[in-house]
């Protein structure tokens, strides 16, 4: 798993609102001190993507972002494993 620091990547309107991106082999950040809850979600979105690579993202599209259950799922595991 790499974390990559990619502050421009942010700055383009698809991810303006995001500070972490995740794909099936890396998690994008827009700067180095995030949050552990934030390592988390974005994890969780990895594993997501290695076991249903078409299903999650294309969920974004079907559901939208707020109500994703990929996304629900990834904030849910924020909050359990939260200090």
């Amino acid at each position: 798993m790499r974390l990559v620091l990619t502050p421009w990547l942010f700055d383009l309107p698809p991810w303006r609102r995001y500070d972490g991106f995740a794909t099936h082999r890396a998690i994008f950040l827009r700067r180095a001190d995030v949050s552990d809850d934030l390592i988390t979600h974005e994890l969780c979105h990895v594993w997501q993507m290695q076991h249903r690579p078409l299903a999650m993202p294309l969920s974004y599209l079907r559901t939208g972002y707020d109500r994703s259950p990929y996304e629900r799922q990834a904030r849910e595991a924020a909050r359990r494993t939260a200090g």
